[in-house]
């Protein structure tokens, strides 16, 4: 699986906790996630804690997958908040997948705040055993 890597993200991060929350930036905030490969899948599991399922949108063209989620504010009516750490908004990430994955038989799962995607391997990518034939070389001919 090939994912593209945002070097700046961690910086953008630190960067909007500190001088503002989410809405300061035209840029989506990223999603935490785990990826890795168990058997004939690849399992990616994002953290969206306090994410509504009908609020969470996953796309597929050619091979990017895009994951878009969006956490709303708990606190209706007219309160006045006075501690607000939790990041509201809209959050993105695009995984750029390889063409060994089968994008047309994702599966996706949503429990415990986790979103869970398992993406079978082709059967063109998985690896198979060719069977070696066992030639007789030919027998030398001598002209006289």
């Amino acid at each position: 699986m090939l994912m593209r890597t945002d070097p700046f993200r961690e910086f953008d991060r630190l960067t909007q906790q500190v001088f503002g929350g989410p809405g300061t930036w035209s840029r989506p905030t990223a999603m935490p996630m785990d990826a890795y490969r168990a058997g004939d899948e690849f399992v990616v599991a994002f953290d969206l804690p306090g994410v509504s399922p009908d609020a969470i949108e996953l796309d597929v063209e050619r091979n990017v997958l895009t994951v878009k989620a969006e956490r709303r504010p708990t606190a209706q009516g007219d309160v006045e908040m006075q501690v607000s750490e939790r990041p509201l908004g809209v959050f993105s990430r695009q995984l750029f997948l390889g063409d060994t994955l089968d994008t047309d038989n994702i599966n996706a799962g949503y429990e415990a705040g986790v979103l869970t995607l398992r993406i079978p391997i082709a059967e063109k990518a998985k690896p198979r055993k060719i069977s070696i034939a066992n030639v007789e070389p030919e027998a030398k001919q001598i002209n006289a």
